[in-house]
């Protein structure tokens, strides 16, 4: 009996862990690789902070384009937060429903240098949208994205 309670909790377990974002890491020597055009489409990469007012209406945005083509995007969320807040950044990427998307959050002491590295003209503002395309053309966009931008990003 005890082995069938096991296995029901077993299996409701394992959908609620497949939703949980696996946080990593963000270093400057991760960035060459997040900044590098993928091989079709558009990467998305959704800058947020934990206290930044506008940035979960803007990842749910970004989100939902993805949905709706996800041959075409790629989105990946980066906290500006240090990495050793990862719980409370888990938390937030759970109840904002970002479950389903690689998440990163700066791994270095010094967020500025990080700022520089994703985008030299960038003044470390959030939320800050940066897009990569397979050409290699890029577009960063800081602040609540409005209605005339998100028509640049699709």
């Amino acid at each position: 009996m005890r082995r069938w309670i096991f296995l029901a909790l077993l299996t409701l377990a394992i959908p609620a862990l497949a939703q949980t974002p696996m946080l990593q890491p963000l270093a400057a020597s991760d960035i060459p690789a997040l900044l590098k055009p993928p091989a079709h489409g558009t990467r998305i990469i959704a800058i947020w902070a934990l206290d930044c007012a506008y940035c979960e209406a803007n990842m749910q945005t970004l989100a939902k384009v993805v949905e709706a083509q996800p041959d075409r995007y790629q989105l990946v969320t980066v906290a500006t937060d240090r990495y050793a807040l990862h719980a409370q950044i888990t938390a937030r990427l759970t109840t904002m429903h970002m479950n389903a998307y690689p998440a990163r959050a700066y791994a270095e002491a010094s967020p500025e240098h990080l700022n520089f590295l994703l985008n030299p003209q960038w003044g470390g503002e959030t939320p800050r949208t940066e897009l990569i395309r397979a050409d290699g053309s890029r577009l960063g966009i800081s602040g609540e994205l409005t209605p005339a931008q998100m028509r640049r990003i699709r």
